[in-house]
């Protein structure tokens, strides 16, 4: 890889929608009210097999169209679908903030917003081909599943388990930080929260780390229990609580914690 996966690589942005399954591929002027006229003269559409790319270079576009039509496969692979995608290519990172109703995007190479996923194109740009598709797998797996109800670590383990999932990244490559911290003697204590998660920019490393953090806990429990169970796991959190969800599996938050200090320990070590 030329460039890391992190998402704390970078600044510009891509915006995914998800249309309802079995929807016509919207075509321009026929796009969402969010999307039409977003990007106002010069404004350029392409459409992948499942997507449409709004931006104005047109390269760049049929790339990220091949590649939101692979995002939304592989989210489908592990979520159900089809998923079918619009995706916005504004100017900055200024403008993705904007549409983000946030005041920066600091730290972070994509950020899902609602029902759209915004990514930044100037870091996003610097990324290896492997890295860009695992980011728009993870983004659009929040777009799709929804993180409503959940804890942190739950959340953005299972996007990153979609991103990775079919990445052919070796763990201790995708978890780099994480390992190295690993093989320093020094194992997380708990499930990174909210905290951990907190894009400033003044630890990046750490940003990191809570990523495959939560990542390594759901790739736990799909080896232990399976992929479904994950993913219905996920979906029964968001209906009765991650406490309720993990005691149907015979775990609570504390011995799930120690089983998977355990697992990080045995593949990263």
């Amino acid at each position: 890889m030329s460039e890391p996966v992190s998402r704390r690589v970078a600044v510009g942005c891509l915006l995914l929608f998800v249309v309802p399954a079995g929807a016509p591929i919207p075509e321009s002027p026929g796009l969402p009210a969010d999307v039409r006229g977003l990007l106002g003269d010069g404004q350029v559409v392409v459409r992948g097999r499942n997507s449409v790319v709004v931006g104005r270079r047109r390269g760049s576009l049929d790339d990220l169209a091949r590649r939101a039509d692979l995002a939304g496969r592989r989210v489908a692979a592990v979520f159900g679908g089809p998923v079918r995608a619009v995706v916005v290519v504004p100017a900055s990172a200024e403008e993705a903030a904007g549409l983000a109703r946030v005041g920066r995007v600091d730290g972070l190479a994509a950020v899902a917003d609602g029902g759209r996923v915004i990514v930044v194109p100037e870091y996003f740009g610097r990324l290896s081909s492997v890295g860009k598709d695992v980011v728009l797998a993870h983004e659009l797996t929040h777009v799709v599943a929804g993180t409503e109800r959940l804890p942190v670590w739950l959340y953005e383990g299972v996007a990153d388990y979609v991103g990775y999932r079919e990445s052919g990244l070796p763990v201790k490559v995708a978890a780099a930080e994480l390992a190295a911290e690993v093989r320093g003697g020094r194992l997380p204590r708990e499930l990174p929260g909210p905290a951990a998660f907190a894009a400033d920019g003044r630890d990046p490393v750490r940003l990191a780390r809570a990523y495959q953090e939560a990542w390594m806990a759901c790739r736990f429990l799909a080896h232990r229990f399976g992929e479904g169970t994950l993913v219905r796991l996920y979906r029964d959190a968001r209906a009765v609580g991650v406490d309720q969800a993990l005691a149907a599996l015979g775990l609570s938050v504390a011995t799930l914690t120690a089983r998977w200090r355990d697992y990080v320990r045995e593949q990263l070590g």
